[in-house]
């Protein structure tokens, strides 16, 4: 069975925000390590379209060897993305959802392959209520932000995680890796 890993980038303060943080050749080359051991990627739609920057990296390379390379494993990789709005997308590699969260990360997670990454807020908090996250890699960077979106809005129900390693960044950042505590 696939793994369902939740991986995000967040602050100190415990809000994600992308342009709050600085990443670096070393995040990106942390990131493209995570992808390259990916079968599918996972994204809401304000996410999916976030990283629709991608392509054009892939067409107009940056120079930067660690950014270059993320942008070809990011281009490459199955991404399915659960939207309302949307009902197609034009990313060669990407998909839109035909059932809701929960059916398509349990079909998903019953296929042959590699570990399944969840990579927008919204989707890491509703599978968190549904007991379906097995591991999160959570980026912290050493920013406070003040104010934004905070990770875990809306969970009411105590959660205890494990934490399994750390990983230091020279920029300070720190991904920390846990499970659920009540994982076997």
């Amino acid at each position: 069975m696939r793994k369902i890993i939740a991986g995000i980038n967040m602050t100190l303060d415990g809000f994600c925000d992308h342009t709050a943080i600085i990443p670096d050749e070393e995040l990106h080359q942390h990131y493209a390590d995570l992808l390259s051991n990916a079968g599918t990627i996972l994204y809401g739609r304000i996410t999916y379209q976030l990283m629709e920057y991608w392509p054009s990296v892939v067409k107009n390379p940056t120079g930067n060897k660690a950014m270059d390379e993320f942008a070809v494993i990011m281009d490459s990789i199955p991404k399915v993305v659960f939207s309302r709005t949307l009902n197609n997308v034009e990313w060669e590699s990407a998909t839109v959802a035909k059932r809701n969260l929960k059916e398509e990360v349990l079909s998903l997670r019953q296929q042959q392959g590699r570990d399944i990454l969840v990579g927008s807020r919204s989707l890491i908090i509703a599978l968190m209520k549904l007991g379906l996250v097995d591991e999160f890699q959570l980026c912290v960077h050493p920013v406070i932000a003040g104010n934004g979106l905070p990770l875990f809005e809306n969970i009411h129900d105590r959660v205890m995680l494990k934490l399994l390693k750390t990983k230091t960044f020279g920029s300070g950042a720190v991904t920390l890796y846990y499970e659920p505590a009540n994982k076997k």
